[in-house]
């Protein structure tokens, strides 16, 4: 099978990358505020400083959590079937989660996210064939900080059957979180054994672990659910400037992410979150669409590969608040990368420039995005049939090859055939048909599947304990 696959670095690039990384864990070390981590990690054989909470992890503490840590996994939705696995050579694409502003694709403009938006995000990757995980896209103002996280799990678990994610903000909601879920896999066993969703530890760049998203992870280990790691190390601005540079940082901060998982539950299952950015030299602003991003992810995608975990990459993104050409552009040489360079997990779908916002159009163009570089992924095959000499003898030089029965058993798999998102026609039906771009195209399809699409609905039963969990939020975490 010809099937294409990309390397950046080379064998001994990637070990002087890493062993920079268990230098600056050996020597430097992180910043972990929080006093039961730092407990664990002792434990582990850390050097910890707790009056400046600082943990110096040597190399066999750090090695030894990277060969403990599981490195496979599955995410169930609540309908059969609907998974997204990582460890296992696959490529699953995630709506983003929440962004804090919505962009009208009919009218150009931003506005505050509501939770009609999420339930219309969740139905729209609910529907789209190559969203594996879908998140609720917008976080909506329209309800209150404290509850919200449950509230749009609530709609998450009954908007979609695919496996979902979801960001809890503090402790508190994470529980009445994994509740949820909890009743909609069958009850706590049910979902140790088959998870749904996954935390997202997020470093502060540099070297430093948030109180808060450590509180949140724990109870995700507790219940079984995986743990990703991942660091946004900006190159000049929370990293070094060189390239190098950030990635050692970056591969350093995952690394301690690790180590903090393994001393709580060695064997835990993880994915390696390498989603480093760069900051723009003249705006100081972080850019998603930057040359040097597609690099860098390719290079976190050989980096993670060599510990043997599956690895999440930020791709398919671009500092365009329009899909023009400058967003095409963008995301397509980042994606291509990515998926040649076997990256497990890439995200986040359907965010407008460099996390200003997001738009169902978006997503729509995303999904279709993936499709097209699937197909440069998959190569092609060579042998005797594909090398078809019969029907080229056949053919000969008077003919065509148009009805021949090896046209018809191959093209439907040898051949891209696009979705009426793109255009091939000729110009004069496009022109007769309002000279309509993809985008336009695109919010054609969000009509079309927000008319449409019908979820199977929950339970009655199920349904109404998750409106009980909903209101102990409601009674517990509202003042």
């Amino acid at each position: 099978m010809a099937r294409p696959r990309m390397s950046l670095l080379d064998l001994e690039e990637v070990e002087r990358i890493q062993g920079t990384s268990l230098r600056i864990l050996a020597e430097v070390g992180v910043h972990i505020p929080h006093a039961e981590a730092l407990e664990r990690l002792g434990g582990a054989g850390a050097e910890v400083d707790r009056g400046r909470s600082i943990a110096r992890l040597p190399e066999r503490v750090v090695l030894d959590a990277v060969a403990a840590a599981g490195k496979q996994y599955v995410l169930h939705g609540r309908a059969p079937g609907r998974v997204a696995r990582y460890g296992y050579g696959e490529c699953n694409l995630m709506s983003t989660p929440g962004q804090f502003a919505w962009f009208e694709a009919r009218t150009g403009q931003r506005r505050d996210p509501t939770l009609a938006d999420a339930r219309a995000a969740i139905t729209l990757g609910d529907a789209l064939p190559n969203v594996t995980v879908v998140g609720a896209m917008a976080v909506p103002l329209d309800v209150p900080t404290p509850i919200r996280d449950v509230v749009v799990t609530a709609e998450l678990v009954r908007g979609t059957g695919k496996p979902t994610r979801t960001w809890p903000v503090d402790r508190a909601s994470t529980e009445l979180v994994l509740a949820i879920y909890e009743a909609v896999a069958g009850g706590p066993s049910a979902l140790r054994e088959r998870p749904m969703v996954e935390t997202f530890l997020e470093p502060i760049s540099p070297l430093r672990f948030p109180e808060t998203g450590l509180d949140v992870m724990i109870p995700f280990i507790e219940r079984g659910q995986p743990v990703s790691v991942g660091p946004m190390v900006m190159a000049s601005g929370t990293g070094p400037t060189t390239l190098a540079g950030t990635l050692a940082q970056e591969n350093a901060e995952i690394l301690a992410g690790i180590a903090i998982v393994q001393a709580f539950a060695p064997g835990h299952p993880m994915m390696y979150g390498g989603i480093p950015h760069v900051m723009d030299p003249r705006t100081s602003t972080c850019s998603f669409g930057s040359p040097e991003q597609g690099l860098m992810a390719l290079a976190m995608a050989q980096i993670g590969q060599a510990y043997g975990f599956p690895v999440y990459v930020n791709v398919n993104l671009t500092d365009a608040k329009r899909l023009d050409v400058q967003a095409g552009l963008e995301k397509a040489a980042s994606l291509v990368l990515a998926i040649l360079g076997g990256a497990d997990q890439l995200g986040h779908a359907g965010i407008v420039g460099a996390d200003h916002g997001a738009g169902l159009d978006w997503l729509v163009v995303d999904d279709e995005a993936l499709g097209f570089v699937k197909r440069i992924a998959r190569g092609f095959e060579v042998d005797d049939d594909t090398l078809a000499y019969d029907v080229i003898a056949a053919v000969g030089s008077s003919g065509d090859f148009l009805a021949e029965d090896h046209t018809v058993a191959h093209f439907r798999r040898e051949l891209f055939l696009p979705s009426p998102r793109w255009t091939r026609e000729p110009y004069d039906a496009w022109d007769a048909a309002g000279r309509l771009d993809m985008g336009a195209r695109a919010q054609a399809r969000v009509d079309e599947i927000l008319g449409s699409h019908v979820v199977p609905t929950l339970d009655e039963a199920l349904d109404r304990e998750v409106e009980a969990i909903v209101a102990t939020a409601r009674r517990t975490l509202l003042d």
